[in-house]
């Protein structure tokens, strides 16, 4: 059993000496399978030897009783020869073939043993090692994994500074203020700038095309009766008399930015009237 301990001594000395290096743990793990693999190379040789050496000493039992035997018969023969002389050397070679024939089989029966166990030995070996192998390829897949997780900790320890985040953000709200200013001032512009009078025709243009849509949206739903394919389309004069009420009132609040505030509120007045008839 010395080469076995001699064999654990070595796996752990290479073990130990490649944590004590603290290399990667992927190449540590397969370095370490790849000796152990090496080392059972070898002991597989050394059991070899030994099984040969059992099987020397058997062939050698099964010799020595052999040549017993035979001289044994010898010894017969002499005495049926009348050769008492030949008979008693005869049986003194068969007692010494006799007696090394069963020193030689209680050495074969220990070495036989000793086989048996380095055999069962060997067998256990190769099982931890492919049991080694497969923990290996568990133990790679957790390194990766904490590999893995301890990136994503970092990354998220890098994005926990909000330095950037908030200059950022302080940058985006500058430049949308800077918009809304330079909108309200073209606004301004306009509104001194430029003919009164045009500007009113304009907003009476745009009232207009307003109520035109107005009236082929309820001729389409069915409001209004659709208009006879002879007569043209006219603007009804309560409409477009409303229209330049309602572009009276609007111009003189000054903004369209209130007048679509209000009718805003008027559509959602309106929805939610329809969804409490609903």
């Amino acid at each position: 059993m010395g080469i076995f301990t001699k064999l654990s001594t070595l796996i752990r000395s290479n073990l130990n000496d490649l944590i004590a290096r603290a290399e990667d743990p992927e190449k540590m793990l397969n370095q370490v399978i790849l000796d152990m693999r090496e080392q059972l190379t070898k002991a597989k040789q050394e059991v070899a030897v030994a099984i040969a050496d059992e099987r020397r000493l058997k062939a050698q039992v099964e010799e020595e009783a052999k040549q017993a035997q035979d001289w044994e018969r010898r010894a017969v023969l002499a005495v049926r020869q009348g050769r008492d002389d030949l008979a008693r050397q005869a049986l003194t070679r068969q007692q010494e073939h006799a007696e090394r024939a069963q020193s030689l089989h209680e050495t074969w029966q220990r070495q036989s043993a000793e086989t048996e166990k380095l055999k069962e030995a060997l067998r256990q070996l190769n099982t931890k090692i492919e049991e080694a192998r497969r923990k290996k390829n568990l133990l790679i897949a957790k390194q990766k994994r904490a590999q893995a997780q301890r990136r994503i900790h970092e990354t998220m320890s890098g994005l926990s500074d909000q330095s950037a985040f908030q200059a950022f953000d302080r940058m985006a709200e500058r430049i949308e203020e800077n918009e809304r200013l330079a909108l309200a001032s073209a606004e301004v512009s306009d509104d001194l700038s430029g003919d009164p009078l045009e500007r009113e025709f304009a907003q009476l243009d745009k009232g207009g095309d307003a109520d035109m849509r107005l009236l082929e949206l309820k001729q389409k739903m069915g409001v209004l009766p659709a208009p006879a394919a002879a007569e043209p389309k006219a603007l009804p004069t309560g409409a477009a008399s409303q229209a330049a009420g309602a572009t009276g009132q609007a111009t003189t609040q000054g903004s369209d930015r209130v007048r679509d505030a209000e009718l805003l509120e008027e559509f959602e007045a309106l929805e939610e009237e329809e969804r409490g008839q609903v």
